[in-house]
């Protein structure tokens, strides 16, 4: 249980909020997006708070994934790593208004399936490639997540794994709902160099 409750506070950390705050003072909840993720801090902040925020959101779930082997339990590395996402999502240290889980679960997969981990993502940059879309990768990555668990005999994942697509299709429920309405931004959109914050 404490190490559920550790992976959970792992996730938890609000990079994108912190950095935000520290060094452009804003919050970053309030601009572009809406989103407090790597995407948005890329969108906002700057390519260098977007890496920063990138890697520490990986970080996250990758730690989360390592805490069994750290700790020698049998503890699943996915099931930590997803507990960490969930962290990431509705963040304890800020209000519960969190990320969309793309980074902290690439973290987790690096350190649970790295394989699976190439795939999911090789299949994220491909769907926003082809659609210029990122929500699409995004959701794509749950989708893969899914298809594989269900495609691999003796897999004990599946109800998980659809319950996370299920949450990944809900946390993009805004972008959806942009794009039925045709508002969605592509990142071909060059309006949104406007939304750029500068440093204080």
């Amino acid at each position: 249980m404490l190490l559920y409750i550790l992976a959970y506070l792992l996730g938890s950390i609000p990079t994108a909020l912190i950095i935000g705050r520290v060094f452009f003072g804003i919050d970053i909840r309030e601009h572009g997006s809406n989103n407090p993720g790597a995407t948005n801090s890329l969108r906002v902040l700057g390519k260098k708070a977007g890496i920063v925020v990138l890697l520490v959101d990986v970080g996250k779930g990758a730690l989360a994934a390592s805490l069994p082997l750290i700790f020698e339990t049998n503890i699943s590395p996915l099931h930590l790593g997803l507990i960490a996402v969930i962290g990431h999502c509705f963040p304890i240290f800020a209000g519960f208004r969190g990320g969309k889980a793309i980074a902290t679960i690439a973290g987790a997969l690096l350190v649970a399936n790295p394989p699976l981990f190439l795939i999911a993502y090789l299949s994220f940059f491909l769907v926003i490639l082809i659609s210029k879309y990122v929500f699409f990768g995004s959701i794509s990555v749950g989708l893969i997540l899914y298809l594989y668990t269900i495609m691999k005999p003796g897999s004990e994942n599946d109800i998980l794994l659809l319950l996370f697509l299920l949450l990944l299709i809900f946390l993009h429920r805004t972008n959806i709902r942009n794009f039925i309405q045709r508002k969605e931004p592509k990142i071909t959109d060059k309006n949104l160099i406007n939304d750029r914050i500068k440093p204080v």
